[in-house]
């Protein structure tokens, strides 16, 4: 099977190979952004200070989740490399210890998140209605986020072994459970009682314990390809270290996004809240854009990789040539859809005309950077996919650390609120003219000695 498998990887035409490689990941990811879009729309039906309470928590979700899914990465990697090795023993014990590091690193967000919530946003606000909902949902969140590491690492190590569409399943289950429960829990319909923001609070968690009940099921068949060996267990410095090789360079590349989301509700906050309620619905819309992107940079990396090993540089050009055009489009589609009809968008989630006011130029000048963000995910595939890893982590700190942060603020110190949204597609700009500098230098040392 693998060898049919790998025979289409370097004969299929690259064009419809890319699709079907991609199709799957792109479906799953759309299903998260409708989750995202989905939870925010009802919250914001609440109140506008809700929805901005559900923002300024965002970064803290997004912080765990970087943890989360990290380490998860590299318990993915170890775990593959070991059944590919014939190590079924040590396969067995990398799953174990992903389990045992997705609780330890749990435990210690429950704890700081569930015991100093207020303390800890009261850094990025002030208001005291805000700051109640705020505490409200990352005390629930956050001081139950345990459910979401266990979830992640079950859907991961269920990737490594092949099992694409139980893992599939087991994000897509959460998701839908929230959608469902979302309403019923912050309106008290179907007999339930209201809850407001803790509904929405409740709704995530019951969706990630879903999400991790079906994983733990899926691991318990006996056809699958791990097991995870309780009774007896320690944990192994060697084989923590491994994990942690591939995982921390993926939770600095995910945790960046945090930092920077940290940093942005501060300067906006300054302005006024509704200004954070913006970014906080740009970041849920714009993930319709963005997923299916980042779906098509998963179908896209394992044929890179399998060409740049077969030492196939044209498939593997081809592969970015047709990846960068597909993510174009997309993106191209995504802007015209935030030029055309922010507004719209903007009353999605029943926005004052205050939050229309700052919103529409927002959504049209933050848009302007998503054509410049598709070749970027697409030349950072490229990197992750010859080995040159490092490459996309630089990209990454440059474009959001480095460029985003520091021109948001002068902008918004110099200029003022509506300038400072043109901090995104300047950012994306510097990215872009750093990830050209690296294209030269990978395609030189890595790809130019290939055989044609």
């Amino acid at each position: 099977m693998e060898n049919v498998r790998e025979n289409k990887m370097g004969t299929a035409p690259v064009p419809s190979l890319l699709i079907k490689m991609a199709l799957p990941m792109m479906i799953s990811m759309l299903m998260l952004a409708v989750y995202n879009i989905v939870d925010s729309i009802f919250v914001s039906r609440i109140s506008e200070n809700a929805l901005t309470a559900v923002s300024l928590v965002y970064p803290f979700q997004m912080l765990f989740n970087a943890v989360a899914v990290g380490t998860a990465v590299g318990v993915n990697s170890l775990i593959a490399r070991r059944l590919g090795e014939k190590r079924q023993q040590a396969a067995d014990e990398a799953a174990t210890t992903g389990q045992f590091l997705a609780l330890a690193s749990g435990l210690v967000f429950m704890l700081i998140y569930g015991i100093f919530p207020r303390q800890l946003l009261s850094f990025f606000a002030d208001d005291p209605e805000i700051l109640d909902h705020a505490t409200t949902y990352l005390r629930l969140c956050g001081g139950l986020c345990g459910f979401v590491f266990m979830a992640v690492m079950s859907e991961k190590i269920l990737q490594a072994t092949g099992s694409t569409v139980r893992s599939m399943l087991v994000q897509i289950v959460g998701a839908i459970f929230n959608i469902i429960f979302d309403p019923i829990l912050i309106f008290g319909l179907c007999g339930f009682p209201a809850m407001g923001v803790a509904g929405a609070a409740a709704a995530t968690v019951a969706g990630q314990v879903a999400s991790m009940v079906l994983g733990f099921a899926y691991m318990r068949r006996k056809d699958n390809l791990v097991t995870l060996k309780v009774k007896g267990f320690q944990p192994k410095a060697a084989v923590i270290g491994d994990i942690y090789k591939v995982g921390l360079p993926s939770i600095v590349m995910q945790a960046i996004g945090s930092v920077t989301t940290f940093s942005l509700n501060k300067i906006l906050y300054l302005f006024t809240p509704t200004a954070v309620s913006v970014l906080g619905v740009y970041f849920k819309l714009q993930s319709f854009v963005f997923m299916p992107v980042f779906g098509l940079n998963s179908g896209a990396m394992p044929i890179m990789g399998y060409n740049y090993g077969a030492r196939n540089k044209v498939r593997l050009m081809e592969a970015l040539k047709y990846g960068v055009i597909y993510a174009f489009s997309i993106m191209v589609l995504g802007l015209l859809v935030f030029q055309l009809f922010p507004k719209q968008l903007l009353l999605m989630f029943d926005a004052s005309e205050n939050m229309i006011e700052i919103g529409v130029p927002a959504l049209r000048t933050i848009s302007i950077c998503f054509p410049f963000a598709a070749i970027g995910i697409m030349l950072g595939c490229l990197f992750q996919a010859v080995g040159q890893g490092i490459y996309s982590m630089l990209n990454s700190l440059s474009r959001q650390v480095f460029a985003l942060i520091p021109l948001a603020f002068i902008l918004a110190k110099t200029v003022g609120l509506t300038a400072t949204w043109a901090a995104f597609p300047l950012a994306e700009i510097v990215s872009l003219t750093l990830c050209a500098v690296f294209l030269r230098r990978t395609y030189i040392r890595f790809i130019k000695p290939l055989d044609a």
